[in-house]
């Protein structure tokens, strides 16, 4: 049995492949610097997680796997190297996943974690087993990732450090192209171009199918369009292949809406749908879903009937619950189009509540390349707090939140640096009726936690 270690394995991406490769048959074993939710439900599984990093864990290993965010300073690659080990990437590694399925792609710079989750959980309702890689947990599948043995390979296409150019899609839906990672992407151009090298590994008889409300992904779709290549659209504010029309909020506080196929080779004329999780981003994220089920051939009634019973996933407008009157939201929007759909979803699905944002900017680089943006996208809030920035994997040479919250034109902003300081504020201030929102990729969710325990407490000492 092939044993295969991987450093960095509490993380989306890794915490993925890990489960993956246990479902395999394959010894699993990994490491990470603490160990996060995603590290403790891979120990329930059965997979021995290190904490912390030293050259004994790669010891027997037949190759090792390391996350982009581990450099090849690392104990335990160094100790791999020295050992003839082979250390790989998720890039390098990613074709051995897919045997002979074929890859379903998401990608994009937003979307592409829930949409992913949409695919493979229509998928499993249909009863066609598909295997999938999700950044985040499903909450109808309770995980996020399966071995699974029908036709079809779903995974989240990560553009980082071009993990998904190991990818040979049959089928890429993009759902937004707009630039991010700054730290590994410095332009916009190199963004871009990216997005274009995974187009090009389309195989023979694949389709990409594009947002055509976005502009960069209607673009790239286009020039590949130009090249023989095919290609359907999906929309709500354009024409496209693929169109949806909002109807309205439902009662569980999701929203109601038709799509209709215009070109497509298995045209029905339209469906209807009404969904859980809230926003328009979420109507988006399910016409892609569609579109692409259609493309495969499946009954768009039972897709639609799938798509209603989507409750969404770990940290994409989480709810934790109420108490004490306070509704307590985790999010993982990280970037100024995020929180501003975050934002709306959250007004449209609570709006006679008062909306309170806590933002914890994520890493410097973005945050001073996205800076302008930050600034405005918190309009649709009531309070905001912001913390300090959530460094990953980046040096601090200087740079405070505070200064974004400077130029922040909002009329009730706060910078409270630490997280148990934003903590203690939001107890204080929090009242009967408010909707908490806590917008982080890092570990602010332990804010909304902490929160919601004690206003638990609170509730449990009053009756």
């Amino acid at each position: 049995m092939k044993h295969v270690h991987l450093i960095g394995i509490g993380g989306s991406g890794l915490s993925a492949i890990a489960l993956f490769l246990k479902e395999k048959g394959y010894r699993v074993t990994g490491s990470d610097r603490v160990l996060s939710p995603l590290a403790a439900q891979l120990v329930g599984e059965g997979i021995t997680v290190y904490a912390g990093h030293d050259p004994a864990n790669v010891r027997g290993a037949d190759v090792v796997i390391r996350s982009s965010a581990v450099p090849p300073e690392n104990p335990e690659v160094q100790a791999a190297l020295a050992a003839g080990i082979p250390v790989l990437k998720r890039q390098e590694f990613l074709e051995q996943l897919s045997g002979d399925q074929k890859v379903l792609a998401i990608a994009g710079t937003h979307g592409k974690t829930t949409t992913t989750a949409m695919l493979a959980w229509v998928l499993t309702r249909l009863n066609h087993d598909p295997s999938y890689l999700i950044g985040g947990v499903s909450k109808n599948l309770k995980r996020n990732a399966h071995a699974g043995r029908g036709q079809w390979f779903v995974i989240e296409a990560d553009e980082y450090d071009h993990m998904f150019l190991g990818l040979k899609p049959d089928l890429v839906i993009l759902t937004t192209v707009e630039h991010d990672h700054p730290d590994y992407f410095p332009t916009p151009e190199s963004y871009f171009k990216a997005f274009g090298q995974l187009i090009e590994r389309l195989q023979p008889g694949g389709v990409v199918i594009a947002n055509a409300d976005n502009s960069m992904a209607a673009r790239l779709a286009n020039e590949f369009r130009q090249r023989g290549g095919s290609c359907l659209s999906y929309a709500q504010e354009t024409k496209a292949d693929v169109h949806a029309v909002i109807l309205g909020v439902n009662e569980m506080g999701g929203l109601d809406f038709e799509v209709t196929f215009v070109q497509q080779v298995q045209s029905i004329g339209s469906v209807r749908v009404g969904l859980q999780v809230p926003g328009t981003h979420n109507v988006m994220n399910a016409t892609a879903v569609l579109a692409a089920c259609n493309w495969l051939g499946l009954p768009m009634d039972e897709v639609a009937q799938a798509l209603a019973e989507f409750s969404g996933t770990g940290r994409r407008f989480d709810v934790l619950g109420e108490a004490s009157g306070v509704i307590v939201v985790d999010d993982y929007a990280h970037h100024p189009t995020e929180v501003s759909a975050t934002l709306s979803a959250a007004k449209m699905r609570y709006p006679q509540r008062r909306i309170w944002a806590v933002w914890q900017p994520h890493t410097y680089s973005r945050t001073l390349a996205l800076m302008d943006g930050f600034t405005r996208a918190f309009q649709l809030a009531d309070e905001v707090v912001v913390t300090e920035v959530y460094a990953a994997r980046e040096r601090n040479e200087g740079f405070s939140a505070a200064q974004v919250v400077s130029q922040m034109v909002h009329p009730s902003v706060r910078f409270i640096p630490s997280l148990h300081e934003a903590t203690v504020y939001l107890l204080e201030k929090l009242q009967k009726g408010d909707v908490l929102l806590v917008l982080s990729a890092g570990d602010a969710d332990q804010i909304s936690a902490q929160v919601f325990s004690a206003l638990k407490e609170k509730e449990l000492a009053d009756v």
